[in-house]
């Protein structure tokens, strides 16, 4: 969680790495925005002015600001994704229908594809804990007071409803179970 300004260009720099971006060109950027950058960039901003300055007036309103232009760039993209669930390293694929419960935790370096879900179950508030290094296929459904260890690939199409602590191995099926064993940074280039 962002703690501190160092802690927020630290999220924005892996942030920016985990998405490939090696530059911002102005005029790129005027002709052909990359719109999950923007969205990232704006998440992060709302995430250091709730965390660090919403204890003053003026960072309270700056929050709320950038919260309201969240919102607006979240509804383009057709992603819902609440502040602080996310570590560094955030790599959202494409955009279209993610949807994040705001109890979920995700560690640095997740690597998240569209038609994706990270939710409660039955009504209850528990949300999934999941580790670092985590790639999520598109159209996974994670849900329930479970747990997720680290360096872990979810295929497409995978339902993830009970933990999997065990580190470096590839879930697949509806409900999902373990699959192989796996090395992580074939998947995830960055990290």
């Amino acid at each position: 969680m962002i703690k501190t300004k160092n802690d927020y260009l630290h999220y924005l720099a892996s942030d920016k790495r985990a998405l490939g971006i090696e530059s911002e060109n102005i005029i790129k950027k005027i002709i052909a925005p990359n719109y999950i950058w923007e969205f990232q960039k704006r998440l992060r901003k709302v995430e250091y002015y709730k965390n660090c300055k919403s204890n003053n007036l003026i960072g309270e309103v700056l929050h709320n600001y950038h919260k309201i232009k969240l919102r607006k760039q979240a509804l383009k993209l057709g992603v819902s994704i609440p502040e602080n669930v996310f570590g560094p390293g955030l790599s959202i694929v494409h955009y279209g229908t993610i949807v994040i419960n705001s109890n979920a935790k995700v560690g640095a370096n997740c690597r998240i594809h569209a038609c994706t879900n990270i939710g409660a179950s039955g009504g209850k508030p528990e949300a999934p804990q999941i580790g670092d290094n985590v790639y999520i296929g598109p159209g996974a459904k994670i849900y329930g007071n479970i747990t997720l260890g680290n360096n872990i690939a979810i295929s497409a199409n995978a339902v993830v409803n009970k933990s999997f602590e065990e580190d470096g191995i590839l879930l697949a099926g509806n409900p999902a179970e373990k699959i192989k064993t796996i090395d992580i940074k074939r998947i995830i280039k960055h990290i």
